[in-house]
């Protein structure tokens, strides 16, 4: 069932329609186009909006009527977000500016709320971590990656949050399988691989020619790692290669001291700096350590 909450005009739209009253100039009447223009002006300016780019991106704006925009802002509010975010959502996304809430919207509130089961004080977190959620084809795009991140292992337990939902605007066939085929290509059994995106999800997040070659390479040729090191440690891929691995890597072999890869990447600057100098001196026979 589809959502259609009715709640209050927020303060901030009252505002707005303030700030239109008082820049009224003589002359014009209430079916003046360029004052109807002017007031959607100031409406967006009141949400921080750029109201420029939004025309230009979404030159149907320039026809949408106050009260659609009303409607939009109500919507999102509706569903726990507060102005501010709500600006920044619109700001980057000036299509939802035209959007119908009940057609395009409220269904995808629906779909969070019943369908993936994030519980209503969550959903705000979504949608503030991945506004593109409101613009993404319910049928064509998150219906499909939400079967497939299911049957892949996100479900009971292990379901989808609102930490995890910006997997959803993930393109099944293009952003998903490539991410799953890479890593059992290298030989890595299936269930391991599923347990390793269970275990840490961002791994579907990561690009394989930006991320997972460049860093596998390094780990395998320069560090003569072991694969079994990235099942029991997938969180690998999430460090920075130039700024943290292969400065960290680089150290190790500098001073002959070996580290697991959590030893190596999980702690502060200063936490390796330590350990490495601990490691340096119980190799030196520091009768103190």
């Amino acid at each position: 069932m589809i959502l259609r909450l009715q709640i209050p005009s927020p303060p901030k739209l009252q505002l707005a329609q303030t700030a239109v009253a008082d820049c009224l100039c003589d002359g014009f009447t209430s079916t003046d186009s360029g004052l109807n223009f002017r007031r959607k002006i100031l409406y967006l300016r009141s949400l921080n909006v750029n109201h420029k780019k939004a025309l230009d991106l979404n030159p149907t704006l320039r026809s949408t009527p106050l009260s659609a925009l009303h409607s939009i802002t109500q919507c999102l509010s509706s569903m726990g977000l507060d102005i501010a975010a709500v600006g920044r959502i619109l700001d980057m996304h000036p299509n939802l500016l035209t959007a119908d809430p009940y057609a395009d919207i409220y269904p995808i509130f629906d779909f969070l709320l019943h369908t993936v089961e994030i519980p209503f004080p969550e959903i705000r977190k979504s949608i503030t971590r991945c506004p593109r959620i409101l613009v993404s084809d319910l049928e064509a795009q998150l219906n499909p990656a939400f079967e497939f991140l299911s049957k892949l292992g996100f479900a009971g337990a292990n379901k989808l949050t609102s930490q995890t939902t910006v997997l959803l605007v993930s393109s099944v066939e293009r952003t998903l399988m490539p991410k799953i085929e890479f890593l059992t290509r290298l030989g890595i059994e299936y269930v391991e691989v599923r347990n390793m995106v269970l275990r840490s999800p961002g791994l579907l997040t990561f690009s394989v020619e930006r991320n997972y070659a460049p860093k596998l390479e390094y780990f395998m040729k320069e560090m003569n790692g072991d694969l079994g090191e990235i099942k029991r440690f997938p969180q690998y891929f999430s460090f920075s290669l130039e700024r943290k691995i292969i400065p960290r890597h680089r150290l190790l072999m500098e001073h002959g001291v070996s580290m697991s890869l959590p030893e190596m990447l999980k702690v502060s600057d200063g936490e390796f700096n330590v350990q490495l100098m601990e490691k340096r001196l119980q190799m030196a026979g520091d009768p103190s350590l």
